[in-house]
Formats: structure tokens, sequence, C-alpha cells
């Protein structure tokens, strides 16, 4: 990113590098930037609490579950969809810009040969980024299947639970069994 960031250009008369492709390569940088900022801000402000209950909980002290990241999980969330998803995707656009960027003027005659560079470029990260664009979404799918398969295992044990409650059988409460995810059920 730092790289990305004090890039120079050679600004060639005859052939300047266009208005358009400047702003979109300062507008992608920029977001790039700013997106790994954010989730390093977030995951370095949620850290210490993390820290803090692990240490109280092992010394029996707290309940692991009133640990302030249990709260904040949707801002843990975010920071990784930012840093892992978004984060990448700006980063492997901003390579294809930049590699328009810095090719477009070189070689002669108005710099063929460093537009050539630059499509060859953009046509191998094409399929990079349908790769990355297809295995997020069938990772965040898998996930999303998953937490949504255990969240009714979770829903029919309570049911249970509540049923024997009804039944007047306190003493015996089921346990609750866990069963073990496997990628059959993907």
């Amino acid at each position: 990113m730092v790289a990305m960031v004090e890039v120079q250009f050679a600004n060639e008369p005859e052939n300047p590098i266009p208005a358009n492709l400047l702003i979109v390569f300062g507008l992608c940088t920029v977001l790039l930037v700013s997106v790994h900022m954010l989730a390093l801000m977030i995951s370095i402000c949620i850290l210490p609490s993390i820290e803090a209950i692990c240490l109280t909980s092992e010394m029996g002290r707290v309940d692991p579950r009133d640990s302030p990241h249990e709260k904040m999980g949707t801002f843990i969330e975010i920071a990784w969809m930012f840093s892992n998803v978004f984060g990448l995707f700006l980063f492997l656009i901003e390579v294809a810009i930049l590699c328009w960027v810095k090719f477009w003027e070189m070689g002669q005659p108005n710099g063929e040969p460093g537009k050539r560079a630059a499509l060859a470029s953009t046509i191998i990260l094409i399929p990079v980024l349908i790769i990355f664009v297809v295995f997020a979404a069938h990772f965040y799918r898998i996930l999303t299947r998953y937490n949504y398969e255990r969240s009714a295992i979770q829903v029919r044990e309570l049911e249970n639970m509540a049923l024997e409650l009804d039944k007047g059988s306190v003493q015996d409460l089921p346990t609750i069994n866990r069963v073990p995810y496997t990628i059959q059920h993907i």
C-alpha cells in the first residue's frame, strides 16, 4: 500500500495519463488505505477487551459471556469483512489500475508497448478477481448455512428442554448433544 501511495509518474507531454484514470487511481487508493485503517482501528480497540476478559475468566472472576467482544460481534465482523473481503478486492483492483497508470506512457509511439503491458496485466487479473469473488461468495454461503443449521439445532434443544420442563421432570434435563458439522452438510 505504501508503494501505491508513493508511486511517482513521469508526465509525457505527447502522451499524458488521462485525468479520469488518475482520479480512479486516487479514489481506489484512498478507499484501500481507509478500509484497512478502519479494520485495524476496530481490531486494536477490541483486542485489549478480549485479552482482559480471557485473563479474568481464567481466574474464575468473570463469566466469559459477559465479554465486550460478545456485544461488539458486529464490529468484529465488519472489521473482518473490510480487511479480508472489501480490502483484498480493492487491492486487486488497485493493482490493475496501477499497471495502467504506470505503463501508460512507456514506449513509442504514444506508449503502445506500455498500454499492451497494462492490458496483459488486466487480462491476467480478471480470472483472479472472478475466482476471488466466487470463493468469497461460496465461503460466505457455507458460513451462513452452518450458522443457520447450528441455530436450528439449538432451537430444537430448547424446545425439548421446554417440553421436559412442562412434563415436570426437572431432575434430569438432557445435555446438549453437539452434532459435528461435516462437509457433507454443505
